[in-house]
């Protein structure tokens, strides 16, 4: 197992880089803009792929790293469905799962200190955002933020996980770098309140000053998506009322890019191939199965996946591959369902 926990002194802010092994996949989870390099260097040395990059809730005091992975490493983006980030290619809520090679996430969503705010649990520790800090918790009093929201998911979530489970949060600024479940519920000062109006009365008498950064990284991590204008300018992009009458041509393959979970979930379009984005790479390239569909019957690519971020990508490096006639249905499965195009499970 690979784990490991960097800091940005900034912004008091954890970042944490995991694999199952080296020359395996790894995820990260909320990476800072400013550190970037530092990360890209980081996996080379560990000889891992980054294939996820997640941010547990949208960020109010730095910039997010996501976009900038996205851009140099094509990794997806990951947050909770919730967000209204434009970054985001996979969108996730309670129950579902983060998977890569050798590793599961469980997801968890932990609403309170903002309305997008998820944990991940990973073997024996969780990863708590803002939700629950080292001896605190994180504020609520911005961003949809709601202490009633946040009380219910310590004490009826996080606190009822094992006392051993790990406790990694996304910020500290007094010099911790873990504890556990159960050192929190004895030691914690915000956790020993006797009722759920205690615990609101304790949060909204907190008079915080707003973060440094709250004017800049808010906006900023709301608009940093890869603009699928720029893909539709280029002439690679079909409306979902337009891709749903190609729906069924056999000039016409659409290509799902998805991971399983998300389609069992949601559904797909009928007749649509799944090729998984991660082997995208693999499947566009000299004697890859889309590259060969192409070349061999003529057939159109057209991608897909949850909102249009992935198959953005996925339209750019087909094009550079040699494939154009490749495009993308914007805004994804998402618009095609608000088009009413027909999904079968």
């Amino acid at each position: 197992m690979i784990f490991r926990q960097l800091f940005d002194s900034t912004s008091g802010t954890y970042t944490y880089l995991i694999a199952s092994r080296r020359g395996g996949e790894a995820l990260i989870i909320d990476p800072v803009l400013e550190k970037v390099d530092r990360y890209l260097q980081l996996v080379r040395e560990l000889d891992v792929k980054l294939v996820k990059a997640i941010d547990t809730h949208l960020h109010a005091d730095h910039v997010t790293g996501l976009g900038a992975l996205r851009d140099r490493i094509h990794c997806i983006t990951v947050m909770g469905e919730q967000t209204h980030a434009d970054v985001v290619s996979m969108r996730v809520a309670e129950g579902d799962h983060i998977a890569v090679e050798g590793l599961r996430l469980d997801v968890l969503y932990t609403p309170g200190h903002t309305d997008d705010s998820y944990s991940f649990l990973w073997a024996d520790r969780v990863f708590t955002g803002d939700t629950l800090l080292i001896r605190g918790t994180g504020r609520t009093d911005f961003q949809n933020g709601d202490p009633r929201e946040q009380y219910d998911s310590l004490f009826n979530k996080l606190l009822k996980l094992p006392d051993e489970t790990l406790v990694f949060p996304a910020h500290d600024y007094k010099g911790d770098t873990v504890s556990t479940i159960g050192e929190e519920k004895l030691f914690n000062p915000r956790l020993q309140v006797k009722s759920i109006d205690e615990y609101v009365d304790l949060m909204q008498n907190l008079k915080l000053s707003n973060p440094k950064m709250m004017d800049v990284a808010v906006p900023a991590n709301m608009r940093v998506g890869l603009h699928q204008e720029e893909i539709a300018r280029k002439g690679w992009a079909l409306s979902a009322a337009e891709a749903i009458a190609l729906c069924g041509r056999p000039d016409v393959a659409i290509v799902d890019l998805r991971e399983r979970g998300e389609r069992d979930k949601h559904g797909i379009i009928p007749g649509s191939l799944h090729a998984p984005y991660p082997d995208l790479q693999e499947n566009i390239g000299a004697g890859g199965m889309l590259h060969e569909l192409a070349a061999a019957t003529g057939k159109r690519i057209v991608f897909y996946c949850a909102f249009g971020e992935r198959s953005a990508m996925a339209v750019q490096a087909a094009q550079d591959a040699g494939l154009k006639t490749a495009c993308h249905i914007q805004g994804g499965i998402d618009a095609w369902k608000k088009a009413d195009g027909p999904v079968s499970r």
